[in-house]
């Protein structure tokens, strides 16, 4: 039976890998400059022109890195928040976890002259601040005493407290210059447009060492997704794991925001649908979750610049129409 698990799931993880690689060729001949698949190649072969070589590997490239980064760490932090509170509902974007990290980077842009700024590799750390500050926030507020907190408590009032900080987003976006405003409002909307190799350097980090530390830990996520007593009795420390791996989940969805934006739903959507296909050990789960988000975005940015061509869409609209449909599939399903 294990066996066959195996290799299913090596299976599984082969197309997805194939599937990556696919989108990767159809994102990089797409765009204003066309670059046919032969285009790519001479390029790659350092045959292009200095234009050519700027356009693939300054502005493509760096996009469909970062695209596949974020989603596999949004989609991870989302599996992560999901078994933490045993509600497929849960996800960095509707537990205020994105609109905390995103209202921290956008106050540092707001009262940091640009030439005090101390650079890209900093906004991690910013974003991680205010995450850390929502979270606790939210579970204070959700927290009864002598009870255990419920996961629809939590939910509702993560929804609130994101509206609230949506609202002073709002508020400090319209004291920015235009230039600034307009570079803000798609971040705040979700983007990975306009940024370049030190962007996926302040990213990846955060992303290779917390994915492949929750794989690592797996059996102890496991145990979380039991009854306390149950997980209790079988020897795990539970207090100490929830709050571990709660805080991995908002360190790595904070650094995903601060370079990404706020890009709903995929915390979501690709926890449960790689449920759905693995099942819940996270083992399995995780793998999966990260390829399926890294897919998703990529295919996301694929198609914001596909649909409306010349011009281009926002990503994180992008997402949301997908996003939102599949979200109001699971509310209306969800046994919760």
């Amino acid at each position: 039976m294990r066996k066959e698990k195996n290799r299913r799931f090596a299976i599984l993880i082969t197309v997805m890998i194939l599937l990556l690689i696919l989108l990767c060729f159809f994102s990089m001949n797409t765009g204003f400059t066309d670059l046919s698949p032969s285009d790519v190649l001479r390029i790659f072969f350092g045959h292009g022109t200095p234009e050519e070589t700027l356009v693939l590997f300054d502005f493509r490239l760096v996009r469909i890195v970062l695209a596949m980064l974020v989603g596999a760490g949004l989609s991870v932090s989302g599996t992560v928040f999901q078994t933490i509170s045993k509600n497929d509902l849960a996800s960095p974007d509707l537990l205020g976890v994105s609109a905390g990290a995103g209202i921290a980077v956008m106050l540092y842009t707001f009262l940091t002259p640009e030439t005090q700024r101390t650079g890209i590799f900093v906004l991690p750390f910013v974003s991680l601040l205010g995450a850390l500050i929502t979270a606790f926030l939210i579970y204070f507020l959700a927290h009864q005493k002598g009870q255990a907190i419920s996961p629809l408590r939590m939910v509702l009032i993560g929804i609130s407290v994101t509206s609230g900080i949506n609202a002073a987003d709002m508020i400090l976006a319209v004291r920015l210059t235009p230039e600034k405003y307009h570079l803000v409002n798609t971040w705040m909307i979700g983007s990975v447009y306009g940024n370049n190799w030190k962007h996926v350097l302040a990213l990846l980090p955060w992303v290779l060492v917390i994915i492949p530390f929750l794989i690592y830990r797996s059996r102890e996520l496991n145990l979380l997704r039991l009854s306390e007593g149950v997980a209790i009795g079988l020897g795990s420390p539970l207090k100490r794991s929830r709050f571990l791996f709660l805080m991995l989940a908002v360190a790595l969805a904070a650094a995903c925001v601060s370079v990404g934006g706020a890009i709903g739903f995929v915390g979501l959507i690709c926890p449960h649908l790689s449920r759905k296909l693995v099942g819940p050990n996270h083992q399995y789960s995780i793998p999966v979750a990260a390829f399926t988000g890294a897919i998703l975005l990529l295919a996301a940015d694929w198609a914001a610049r596909m649909v409306i061509a010349p011009d281009e869409m926002i990503l994180g609209i992008v997402v949301s129409l997908i996003g939102a449909p599949y979200f109001l599939y699971i509310l209306l399903t969800s046994k919760s």
